[in-house]
């Protein structure tokens, strides 16, 4: 007996090791591999510095007469990358595009419509202050091959001092330091691309909806990847640029799907842990639920009424504005509306669009005209559901011609027959559409037109979300308009619910069956065993 427990101590201390290493093992906590969102979290809090002192360069040390002499020093050691910028649309004004119906068109601020300030051409003194370059009066003749003229400085200065001067074709500020400016370059900031692109349309906000001055410094409320409470991550950071060709497109100005930024960059299609979250990427983009609302924090322009355009106060042009300072009305451009913390529209998008051209005829006066009409439905392979802001405007035709009409709007000076300066708007049509080469009857109207602007930035926080019931629910979901096809929750089918309420009824026959089989079964047991 006591040699059979001599033999058995040494199995019960393995046991009991084995057990307790298991134990120890189970209760430690186990390091997991870091998770994408971790990775991507600690590859953008990494500071980036440097690597050049642009001031202790002596082609830099000295004072500049002209812009154009900035970019000359620029060249001697950057060669080769003034071509690059001046094969960019942001040079060019325009890119080739393949457009259905129409085939390939060079196509951009040279000569798209919009339903803001209408047109480019023919007001670039005005709208060139957000080109890549200095002395823009026409693109009719501006040199487009002198690498003289572009910018450096707009997209790289880093002191935060740079300015493009008003209506001067895109010269900066004469209070700006180009020496200063120069010698403080780097990697462009959100303060670099903001200075341009939240301030389109001759405002704050004014076009996106979704890219504003906030952005500069937001919050993690306001956008989660430029918070600077969070990620603080830089618009190059996902419009990430080779060769001076920046990743992404305004769908205002481009038709293809091509070189665009996504969320599944960095984020794959498959970011959820719920499964079924991740079946909703094939058909609903990323921001379609992580953005729920826009113009978080100023508001945005969402409709412009230019038949009330001209009038003057004593006569002199003037404006009224609201509490927030936002105009409503203004004697060159006529009256507005206004949005805030807006819910997105949405639309199927494949990432192809159909745009109005000048001289375009339009078909059906009675209609509104879609300026850049999103391709894609339900059917289509490529489609999604995609969130948009749809600026709606009132604006010039001519009802003998059919077309939209694109009016002289900014001049130097009086009597050019700029809207803006001689408030006559049949001879601002008459200049303005001489310039672009276009018939003009004499016979102004007015049409109500529409432009589809896609909302990605202000990306909220996961907590803040759609939920499923904005989208599934019977009464004012978010997706009402989109019937093209059968989302549960929504729709009704009277196939489909006819089809329930068949099996409905069968289950309730099937159980009033089993268990009058069941009651039949023990009456005639119970009678047998009387017996």
């Amino acid at each position: 007996m006591v040699k059979e427990m001599k033999r058995a101590v040494p199995i019960l201390v393995t046991i009991g090791l084995v057990t307790a290493v298991a134990v120890v093992s189970a209760l430690t906590p186990k390091e997991l591999p870091p998770t994408p969102l971790a990775q991507l979290k600690e590859q953008y809090a990494k500071k980036r510095t440097p690597s050049v002192d642009h001031s202790k360069f002596p082609q830099l040390q000295r004072a500049f007469a002209r812009p154009q002499d900035v970019t000359s020093a620029c060249i001697e050691c950057h060669n080769g990358r003034h071509t690059e910028v001046m094969r960019s649309n942001h040079w060019r004004w325009e890119r080739e595009e393949y457009v259905k119906g129409r085939g390939v068109v060079y196509l951009g601020k040279k000569n798209a419509v919009n339903n803001f300030c209408l047109a480019a051409e023919g007001n670039e003194l005005a709208c060139a202050k957000c080109h890549v370059g200095y002395g823009m009066e026409s693109v009719k003749t501006f040199h487009f091959d002198d690498p003289r003229n572009v910018d450096c400085l707009v997209c790289h200065d880093g002191t935060g001092t740079y300015a493009k001067a008003q209506n001067k074709g895109g010269q900066p500020a004469p209070t700006v330091n180009l020496t200063k400016v120069a010698q403080s370059v780097g990697r462009p900031g959100r303060s670099n691309c903001g200075v341009c692109h939240f301030y389109g349309g001759g405002g704050n906000n004014v076009k996106h909806g979704d890219l504003e001055e906030a952005m500069f410094e937001p919050t993690r409320d306001v956008d989660v990847h430029m918070a600077v409470d969070g990620a603080n991550m830089q618009c190059v950071d996902c419009h990430v640029t080779e060769k001076h060709n920046i990743r992404g497109q305004l769908y205002s100005l481009s038709s293809m799907n091509r070189n665009r930024v996504t969320c599944e960059q960095c984020h794959t299609s498959t970011p959820h842990e719920d499964d079924l979250l991740n079946e909703h990427t094939l058909k609903v983009a990323c921001q379609t639920c992580h953005i729920p609302v826009y113009a978080k924090v100023n508001a945005t322009k969402i409709y412009w009424d230019w038949s009330t355009a001209g009038k003057l106060r004593n006569g002199k042009p003037y404006e009224e504005k609201d509490a927030e300072g936002n105009i409503l009305y203004m004697s060159k451009k006529g009256t507005f509306r206004w949005g805030k913390n807006l819910k997105p529209e949405y639309v199927w998008f494949n990432g192809t669009a159909h745009h109005y051209l000048p001289g375009d005829r339009i078909e059906d006066p009675t209609q509104p005209v879609i300026l850049n009409r999103f391709e894609g439905s339900y059917a289509d392979p490529d489609a999604k559901i995609f969130p948009v802001k749809v600026m709606r405007t009132r604006q010039f035709y001519d009802s003998v011609t059919r077309m939209l009409l694109l009016p002289k709007l900014f001049a130097p000076r009086q009597g050019e027959g700029a809207l803006w300066e001689d408030f006559d708007l049949l001879r601002a049509m008459e200049v303005g559409m001489k310039e672009h080469g276009l018939p003009f009857s004499g016979k102004m109207d007015f049409i109500e037109t529409i432009m589809y602007w896609p909302v990605n930035h202000m990306v909220s926080p996961k907590e803040k979300a759609l939920q499923c019931s904005e989208c599934h629910t019977r009464h004012n979901s978010r997706i009402a308009n989109l019937r093209d096809f059968y989302i549960p929750g929504r729709d009704r089918s009277p196939k489909v619910e006819a089809f329930g309420k068949g099996l409905l009824l069968l289950a309730i026959l099937g159980v009033l069956a089993h268990g009058g089989l069941r009651v039949v079964t023990l009456w005639r047991h119970g009678k047998e065993g009387k017996r």
